[in-house]
């Protein structure tokens, strides 16, 4: 009898339509729900935006970076609350604090900043910003900070933003 490799047994290894599923499937329904729902905005928005008459359009792109800025401030919110709950443990050092408090404050700067600058600017900054918090979210999920099913709803949400923000910008 053949032996079974691993990566056969892991969902994490798994490839194909099952893989998928469970990719999707592992996002708690309340999460999938508020995640998906929040993503309307963006699609709405930028799709939405080159619909519009050109005297409606800077707001309807406004509204997408203001819009984007807020999301932005929430994702580093949940950084926050990740490092003043472990740092409250007594699970890790200042250094570990410092670090976690600048991810979780940074990406609410920088959506106030985007707000600023002209929308050719502000989205494709956005959009980066997005990708940079996916990736730093990966990792925490990676290190075991975070569940698995948090990870798989960032991609999907990341995409979704992305790719709104990027449509607007072109």
């Amino acid at each position: 009898m053949p032996q079974q490799s691993s990566t056969d047994s892991n969902p994490q290894y798994a490839s194909g339509p099952q893989r998928d599923e469970r990719f999707f499937a592992s996002i708690p329904v309340p999460a999938r729900w508020f995640g998906l729902t929040g993503a309307i905005p963006f699609v709405a928005l930028s799709i939405g935006g080159v619909f519009l008459s050109a005297a409606h359009q800077p707001l309807a792109y406004f509204t997408l970076v203001a819009y984007g800025a807020v999301i932005l401030s929430f994702l580093g919110g949940v950084h926050w609350g990740r490092a003043i709950k472990a740092f409250d443990q007594g699970s890790v050092a200042d250094n570990f604090l410092w670090v976690s408090l600048g991810v979780s404050v940074v990406p609410s700067l920088i959506g106030w900043l985007t707000l600023l600058v002209p929308m050719t600017i502000g989205l494709p900054v956005l959009a980066a910003s997005f990708a940079a918090m996916l990736l730093i979210d990966l990792q925490t999920v990676k290190s075991g900070q975070f569940p698995t099913w948090y990870g798989n709803l960032r991609v999907i949400l990341s995409v979704i933003v992305i790719a709104s923000l990027l449509f607007a910008w072109l």
